[in-house]
C-alpha cells in the first residue's frame, strides 16, 4: 500500500472522485424520475379514496406521503419496492419522500432534478415535510427557492415557523408540552461514591430564562478572574452559579429581580397588521410565537428596543481592532461562517481582514468577512484563498485551484 512515499496528483484524484459522486447522483436522479412516473400510473383515486377493483383484486390505495399528495396502489407500491431491492418498511418510506418532494415541495423536486440539490437532501426536508398540512408544506418549499443553501438548523426553524404560521394550535400545544418538561435537579454528593463534596446539575429551562442565566454566569465568571482566580473558566463558571446562589438567598425581598430584555425588532407589514404571528429571535436566530413574546415581555422590567442597522454603511475606522458596532453589521449580513458549507452562526465566528490590515486593507465591513475559527486558520495558514465579489458574496479557491462561490443562496459552482 502507498502510504503517500511516492508523489501523486491530488486534484486528479479530487476530480474523480468528483465525477464519480456526480455520475451516481445522476443515475439517482434518474431513478427519482421512473419513480414518480411510476405513481402517476399508479394514483389510486376513486369516489371513495381508499380502494378500487386492480385486475380482478381488490386494491387499496396507501398514503405514503402528506396531505394532499396522491394514494398510490398497495400492490403497486409492493412490487416497486422489490425491483428497487429495499426492505418493504425502508422501500416505502423511500417511495414517499420521492412523492412527498414530486407533489407536495415541487421547488425541492426541481431543485433535485437540474442537480442543485442531491437527492439525500431532499429526501430528509421530504422527510421533516411530511407531517406538515399542504398549506405549511408550501410555505416550506416556497422558501427554500434555493435550498442547495439551506442549513438543517435553518430548515428546523423554518419547519417551527410553518408550524407557527398554518397550525397555531398545534404549535401552542407543543410549546406547552414542551414548557411541562421542564426541570431543574440538583444531584446528591454522595451518588456513584462520590466523596469530594462535588455534584452534578442538569436541567430543562425556557430559553429566555436558560439565556439570562448563562449571561448571569458568563458575567460572575469574569468578574471572578479579574479579580485574581487563575482557576479554569469551567471552573470559575461553576462557583460564579454558587455565588449567584448565596446572593439572592441573602436577598430579603418577596420577588425576584426584574429581567432585562433586549428585543431587536424586524417589522413587515404584516407584523404591523397582525396577520404574521411569527416572531424572531435574533440571538438564537429561531421563531417564536406572538405568545411566547408576551410572555417574555411581561416578566421584564426594562425593554430596550434597537434601531434598525444600515448593513449599507461603510464605517472604516483607523485601527486593527474591530469595534462592535462593526461586529454587529458583518454578523447581520454573513449569518454564518462564508467558508464553504460551513453553518456555524456567524455570532460564534471571528471576523476576518479580508485583505490584510498590515498590507492596507481598511478596517470597516466591505472588507470583514465572518470566518469561524477553523475556516479562518484556514485562510490564514493554508492555501485557501477568497475574493469578495460584493459584501455578502465571496469567491474561494481551495490549495488544488477547485473554486466555490458562497453567498446568501449558499455554496454552488462560481460560474453559477
Amino acid at each position: 500500500m502507498d502510504l503517500g512515499t511516492r508523489p501523486r496528483s491530488t486534484a486528479a484524484l479530487l476530480s474523480r472522485v468528483g465525477a464519480r459522486i456526480q455520475a451516481r447522483d445522476t443515475l439517482l436522479i434518474e431513478e427519482w424520475q421512473d419513480i414518480v412516473t411510476w405513481a402517476g400510473d399508479h394514483v389510486v383515486a376513486t369516489p371513495e379514496g381508499a380502494a378500487t377493483i386492480t385486475d380482478g383484486y381488490l386494491d387499496t390505495g396507501v398514503p405514503i406521503a402528506g396531505d394532499g399528495a396522491p394514494l398510490v396502489s398497495e400492490f403497486g407500491l409492493m412490487e416497486l419496492v422489490a425491483v428497487l431491492g429495499r426492505s418493504p418498511d425502508g422501500g416505502r418510506a423511500y417511495v414517499g419522500r420521492v412523492i412527498e418532494c414530486a407533489w407536495r415541495l415541487p421547488t425541492v423536486y426541481a431543485a433535485v432534478m437540474a442537480g442543485r440539490l442531491t437527492p439525500w437532501r431532499a429526501e430528509r426536508i421530504a422527510d421533516l415535510t411530511h407531517a406538515l398540512s399542504a398549506e405549511a408544506a408550501g410555505f416550506v418549499d416556497r422558501q427554500l427557492f434555493h435550498a442547495s443553501g439551506v442549513g438543517w438548523a435553518q430548515l428546523d426553524r423554518l419547519i417551527a415557523e410553518a408550524i407557527l404560521r398554518f397550525d397555531p394550535e398545534r404549535a401552542e400545544a407543543e410549546r406547552a408540552t414542551a414548557a411541562d418538561q421542564r426541570y431543574v435537579e440538583v444531584g446528591d454528593p454522595d451518588t456513584h461514591g462520590n466523596t469530594h463534596g462535588i455534584v452534578h446539575l442538569s436541567g430543562v429551562l425556557d430559553a429566555a430564562d436558560g439565556r439570562d442565566l448563562d449571561e448571569a454566569i458568563a458575567r460572575r465568571a469574569r468578574l471572578l478572574g479579574d479579580l485574581g482566580n487563575d482557576a479554569p473558566l469551567d471552573v470559575r463558571r461553576s462557583v460564579a452559579l454558587g455565588e449567584l446562589a448565596r446572593a439572592d438567598l441573602a436577598l430579603d425581598l418577596e420577588g425576584s429581580p426584574g429581567r432585562k430584555a433586549i428585543v431587536n425588532v424586524h417589522i413587515t407589514d404584516t407584523t404591523l397588521t397582525g396577520v404574521n404571528p411569527v416572531g424572531r429571535w435574533e440571538d438564537q436566530q429561531v421563531p417564536v410565537s406572538s405568545e411566547q413574546i408576551r410572555e417574555w415581555l411581561g416578566s421584564a422590567s426594562t425593554v430596550i428596543v434597537r434601531p434598525v442597522i444600515d448593513l449599507a454603511d461603510h464605517v472604516p475606522i483607523d485601527s486593527y481592532e474591530i469595534p462592535d458596532r462593526h461586529r454587529a453589521r458583518v454578523q447581520l449580513r454573513d449569518h454564518t461562517c462564508r467558508f464553504p458549507h460551513c453553518t456555524r452562526p456567524a455570532t460564534r465566528c471571528d471576523l476576518d481582514h479580508a485583505r490584510p490590515y498590515g498590507e492596507g486593507g481598511p478596517t470597516c465591513p466591505c472588507n470583514e468577512v465572518a470566518l469561524c475559527r477553523r475556516h479562518h486558520r484556514a485562510k490564514t495558514h493554508s492555501a485557501w484563498s477568497y475574493d469578495i465579489v460584493m459584501p455578502g458574496s465571496y469567491e474561494w479557491t481551495s490549495p488544488s485551484g477547485f473554486r466555490f462561490r458562497v453567498d446568501h443562496h449558499g455554496t454552488h459552482p462560481p460560474d453559477e
